[in-house]
């Protein structure tokens, strides 16, 4: 909630659902839903990400603003796993097949880190890391600047002689498109892009969103 550029954009609402209820119904119908926890901080100011997380019926742990880092061991801690998936809440149309390409590369081998970001090709708002527990609780043992505690993965992309990382690529370029929030301009293009839609929004892939862009940029 406390975004510089956007203030409470997480919970902003667009065609009467707050945005994070997207990714989340994204992940629900792709047959992740019982498995997400939302990690929001403590702070009085998102308390009502965690209010509706309640209602919603999503798993929310609270934590450290500043040490989100330790907010992802918080979790960890109370939902115990030998691998996570990293996604960003701003990130409303991310195509839950990244996920899958994701963990089909972490089951094929060893890797601390299977990630679509090093270097990135997809559009923002199309980011997923899985990452392995083990090496992630030595990696925070190993931080020392604010922004590896802010960051979450930022020492391992710091440090890859240290880590065994596996990047994959698109396919195609997307040039100049960005589907992650952080502007009233880019809220604004989610919302128009939702009212272009004639089913429901988890059913549009990655291509699909983007040409509903796309069109809305040829308009």
């Amino acid at each position: 909630m406390s975004s510089n550029r956007l203030p409470g954009k997480i919970l902003l609402p667009v065609a009467g659902k707050p945005m994070l209820q997207y990714l989340l119904e994204r992940l629900q119908y792709a047959g992740w839903g019982d498995q997400v926890v939302v990690a929001t901080s403590n702070r009085e100011d998102d308390l009502p990400v965690a209010e509706f997380c309640k209602r919603f019926g999503a798993r929310c742990v609270r934590g450290s603003l500043q040490d989100v880092a330790l907010r992802f061991l918080q979790v960890l801690d109370r939902y115990p796993a030998g691998l996570f998936v990293r996604l960003c809440g701003d990130s409303p149309l991310f195509d839950p097949q990244m996920i899958e390409s994701a963990l089909g590369l972490a089951a094929a081998g060893e890797w601390d880190l299977v990630t679509n970001v090093a270097p990135r090709t997809f559009p923002p708002g199309q980011s997923v890391e899985a990452v392995s527990v083990a090496a992630y609780r030595e990696a925070y043992s190993w931080f020392r600047d604010a922004e590896d505690f802010e960051h979450v993965t930022k020492f391992f992309y710091k440090h890859p002689e240290r880590f065994r990382i596996r990047n994959f690529e698109a396919g195609r370029p997307y040039p100049g498109l960005h589907f992650a929030i952080d502007t009233p301009e880019q809220m604004a293009e989610f919302a128009a892009s939702v009212a272009r839609m004639d089913r429901p929004h988890w059913e549009y892939g990655l291509e699909d969103v983007v040409r509903l862009y796309e069109r809305g940029a040829g308009a």
